[in-house]
């Protein structure tokens, strides 16, 4: 594997979730500062992740015809925009609006993740996905302490440097990202929208439909927590906004020192199934512990498998699902593969503030970890890839 493109998108996915980490846990707070309820919190993470359902796909195929590079500095420029309507926002309506539109042009993850398919061999596919685990982690280790700091100057300043900070990661990819996928290797079908007959192409795939579930599942049960953790700091112990920035920098701590350095390694090792088996087991133990911790010390203590899981889950489905898939449709397929992965940051949040509003945290949790248990005895039948020389695709130059 050539270190300097992968090095080069590191840095830009790095970047972008930087601005992302900076703004998103502190959400629920401006939507509270709205007037929004629990539900309301959920449905304005879950708009950005409906215009990412719609979307993923034709970024995705799109990617297959003109190339990565193009499409990964267009998902800049869209994040820097809508981080612009954001921190102008003065109403819920408005912030709603912002998400939506940084939902429709949210291609980052998914062509970068096709990015690494075109850059690496199969054996080096799970080391290459955990960059991209590696940046998000990091993101959130300086993200929400940064945005939860800057948050002090007013709610829109975290959003304002956000913007900054992505328009100047569109000029540092722009003069340093190389193209990964060459002319000759590109798809020659025009780009449409999000169908079930796209969907249901994926599904024809042999070991596909199990991954694309158990894909859906985990993202589903990990976006309940993530809508519903600060409510569940607050109520507890009265977190502040800065105060749950530190909690999600320790999480990103975690997940970069696994996905950084250890998930390749383990990778290779064991494989990629077994990483997601131990992945859905560490999920259902810390998502069942966290709302009985008692305390801070014990929360951080239950928040290490809960991150382990995350860490580990997340990167081995995604090369699994890249090497699952069809010479020349990496981009397409790993976009419906984002889309599902919406489809669950949807449909997470939702049920995520309706359960706890409803039913109570414990109750709220406890489904999700139950989740999580019996995604671990399904993912047991996800099939194995084989790693030949043979199908070893050339890495980038």
């Amino acid at each position: 594997m050539k270190k300097s493109p992968l090095l080069i998108l590191f840095v830009t996915v790095f970047l972008d979730l930087l601005g992302f980490g900076m703004v998103l846990p502190l959400l629920p707070y401006y939507a509270v500062h709205f007037g929004a309820d629990a539900l309301a919190v959920g449905g304005l993470l879950t708009v950005y992740s409906v215009m990412q359902f719609i979307f993923s796909p034709i970024w995705g195929r799109l990617s297959d015809r003109v190339g990565r590079r193009p499409l990964l500095l267009m998902s800049l420029l869209g994040s820097s925009a809508g981080l612009v309507v954001f921190g102008l926002a003065d109403s819920l309506f408005l912030l709603f609006v912002s998400r939506a539109f940084a939902g429709i042009t949210a291609a980052t993850i998914s062509i970068a993740q096709a990015y690494i398919a075109d850059s690496t061999t199969p054996e080096n596919r799970a080391k290459g996905m955990g960059i991209i685990g590696a940046a998000f982690g990091l993101g959130f280790v300086f993200g929400p302490a940064f945005g939860g700091l800057l948050a002090q100057f007013g709610h829109g300043v975290p959003a304002f440097v956000a913007a900054g900070l992505a328009l100047a990661n569109f000029a540092f990819a722009a003069w340093r990202l190389p193209e990964s996928l060459p002319p000759e290797r590109r798809g020659e079908v025009v780009a449409r929208g999000f169908s079930l007959a796209r969907l249901g192409r994926a599904a024809t795939i042999p070991g596909m439909p199990v991954l694309m579930v158990t894909y859906f599942l985990t993202i589903f049960a990990f976006a309940t927590m993530e809508a519903t953790f600060p409510l569940l700091t607050l109520d507890r112990f009265k977190f502040t906004e800065v105060q749950n920035g530190y909690v999600f920098a320790y999480i990103g701590v975690v997940i970069v020192i696994l996905q950084g350095g250890l998930v390749g390694r383990l990778a290779k090792r064991f494989g990629e199934k077994p990483l997601v088996v131990a992945g859905a087991v560490c999920l259902a133990v810390g998502l069942a512990g966290l709302p009985l911790a008692p305390s801070l010390p014990v929360m951080l203590l239950v928040l290490v498998p809960l991150a382990c899981g995350n860490g580990l889950a997340n990167p081995s489905l995604t090369a699994l699902i890249s090497l699952t898939a069809e010479t020349g449709a990496q981009g397409e397929t790993l976009g419906v593969g984002q889309s599902l992965a919406s489809l669950g940051r949807i449909l997470g949040p939702l049920w995520g503030g309706y359960a706890y509003k409803a039913l109570g945290p414990t109750t709220a949790y406890g489904l999700a970890a139950g989740i999580m248990a019996v995604l671990a005895v399904v993912a047991l039948a996800i099939r194995p890839v084989a790693k030949t020389v043979a199908e070893a695709e050339p890495e980038a130059g």
